[in-house]
């Protein structure tokens, strides 16, 4: 007989001590990707939040008053624009855009506006600095999307405002208008404009967001900065940061990086659901323990118990010419089989229970992320045939002659 067809015989066979040799690594292979996707769901769900709010970090005067969060660039007072370089160059884990703003009040057309100047993100490309802090910049969150301070697909457009808080590129005589303003002033694409002095040309209008954003024209930085003769200097400067990193050290260290301005976040907000996401991703830990230990010890046992059981039967293989490799891969492949079989089934328990139980238990849909899910089946694999090689590499040095013996 084959080597193939003593394991399928086997495993024919005894049926019952297949299922339960390998139980114990199917349920805990089903509890870890149960668990794996509803957390990197989660964490992806908070960062779209993120992104959908804005900005979640603001740099503000020392003595800026906080009224309304997304109004509080319109202060009155001002800070260096080279703040903007300090915290790109720290490389501060976390920081994903950072867009500084400089508003100020207007007349376009006789109509009384907010005119806030932006730094266009194709200006962070011009300076190499930046972009080497940026490729050195840390990413350690699987559920934030990759930092980035140039621009990117999503930053091509004006709309690209009222999503990520920044656009792509922005020449220093448009304008984008805010939706309250282009339907109060009756301006549209390519209209030309004046404002302090300037003449400008409109690049886009923004769809409505019920926000300060709405009453808002904006323009390039660099623009606002020399028709109002401020100097290089910003109202505020935003940050997109990580949602873990929000939520934690991230404005701490920009306390001590800029200690003479004031750090606003809605980190608030997130503490729940990272405390949530934190709980879980240690559960999927401690889940994996628990496969690694329970699971390998039962599968051992189990195949221990199977070499007692069948010792004629190896000493009968060794006795016609079986050799110790053959018997060794025997209980091997046997193992081999048991994992993958195990792993599978358990994944896909586990991918079904996260899809009916991931709105529920954090409010999110889940998808299946079939990179972990081969990741959950290959480390069952593992555990079960390194369970099995101890039990195996016994069966191997079996004397066939005691075999034979009445124990």
């Amino acid at each position: 007989m084959t080597l193939k067809s003593l394991v399928w015989n086997e495993l024919r066979e005894r049926p019952w001590s297949v299922v339960s040799s390998s139980i114990a690594i199917l349920l805990g292979v089903a509890a870890l990707v149960a668990i794996r996707h509803v957390t990197v769901h989660s964490e992806q769900e908070v960062s779209r939040q993120l992104s959908s709010l804005g900005a979640n970090i603001l740099i503000l005067p020392r003595d800026a008053s906080l009224q309304n969060y997304y109004a509080a660039d319109r202060n009155g007072q001002t800070l260096p624009e080279e703040h903007v370089s300090e915290v790109l160059l720290a490389g501060l884990p976390g920081v994903e855009k950072v867009s500084p703003k400089l508003s100020m009040p207007a007349k376009m057309g006789g109509l009384d506006v907010t005119l806030t100047g932006i730094l266009p993100q194709s200006e962070f490309t011009a300076q190499a600095a930046w972009q080497t802090a940026a490729m050195f910049t840390p990413n350690r969150h699987e559920g934030c999307t990759k930092a980035s301070h140039g621009p990117s697909d999503v930053d091509g457009t004006p709309e690209s405002l009222n999503t990520s808080r920044s656009i792509d590129s922005l020449a220093k005589d448009q304008v984008v208008l805010g939706a309250d303003v282009a339907e109060r002033s009756a301006f549209s694409d390519g209209d030309t404009v004046e404002m302090l002095g300037g003449k400008f040309t409109v690049l886009g209008t923004l769809s409505r967001t019920g926000t300060v954003d709405d009453s808002r024209v904006f323009a390039h930085l660099h623009t606002v900065q020399d028709l109002a003769k401020t100097g290089e200097v910003c109202s505020a400067i935003e940050i997109i940061g990580c949602c873990e990193d929000a939520a934690g050290d991230l404005v701490p260290e920009l306390s001590k990086l800029l200690p003479n301005t004031r750090i606003v976040t809605v980190s608030q907000v997130l503490q729940t659901q990272v405390g949530v996401n934190r709980l879980m991703g240690g559960t999927s830990w401690f889940v994996l323990g628990i496969l690694v230990v329970v699971g390998g010890a039962s599968l051992a046992t189990a195949m221990a118990a199977n070499v007692r059981e069948r010792r004629r039967e190896i000493g009968t293989l060794m006795a016609i010419g079986a050799t110790p490799g053959f018997v060794l891969r025997l209980f091997l492949m046997k193992a081999l089989i048991l994992g993958v079989v195990a792993g599978t089934v358990g994944c896909l328990l586990g991918l079904v229970t996260a899809i009916i139980a991931g709105p529920q238990w954090a409010g999110v849909a889940i998808m299946p992320l079939w990179s972990l899910s081969l990741v959950a089946i290959v480390a069952a694999t593992g555990i079960a045939v390194a369970a099995a090689y101890f039990p195996a590499r016994h069966a191997a040095k079996l004397d066939p002659c005691s075999c034979f013996q009445e124990v």
